[in-house]
């Protein structure tokens, strides 16, 4: 692994993902406050570590690898949470779950077979950024964030097709 400060940002957003958990499921005051704000801090460590990356040419193996699985663990991470607090349904949570672990295995299965993988493109950004505009509806309960989440969810399911076309281009020579 090469050590610069996008991958540093990268493993500094999969610390975040226990802190994350332990602060939304405790009983302190304002625990739910503070969970988004770790969500978004997140967020934004996502944003600068590509950011930083491309700007200072500073994509590694390692960066284009783990940036979409912090991405992926982090959200899996807050989707159970919101499942297990009872503020999204069951339905919604395993087709989160389903997109996301079938990208994960995918991506792992192209990396070990030593083909060549598919950055993150503008969809999958958008994706992002709808789920981290969604959550904090579905976190304080917001009336209609369950709706608002499917659309979400279907989309992504619109983005990854577009990944895996890519990822068959791409490998296809």
């Amino acid at each position: 692994m090469s050590v610069n400060l996008p991958n540093l940002l990268t493993i500094f957003r999969i610390v975040l993902i226990p802190l994350y958990l332990y602060i939304f499921f405790s009983e302190e005051p304002y625990h739910v406050e503070i969970a988004l704000g770790i969500l978004i801090l997140a967020g934004l460590t996502d944003i600068a570590d590509g950011y930083i990356a491309r700007k200072h040419k500073l994509v590694t193996t390692f960066g284009i690898m783990m940036d979409p699985l912090a991405d992926k663990l982090m959200m899996m991470s807050v989707i159970a949470s919101l499942f297990l607090t009872e503020r999204i349904s069951l339905w919604a949570a395993l087709f989160f779950f389903a997109r996301d672990v079938a990208m994960i295995v995918t991506g792992a299965i192209y990396h070990l077979r030593g083909k060549k993988t598919v950055p993150a493109n503008a969809y999958g950004k958008v994706t992002t950024v709808l789920f981290y505009l969604v959550i904090p509806l579905a976190m304080y309960r917001y009336e209609y964030s369950e709706e608002i989440l499917w659309t979400v969810i279907a989309f992504s399911f619109i983005t990854s097709a577009i990944y895996l076309g890519k990822f068959r281009l791409l490998n296809r020579t």
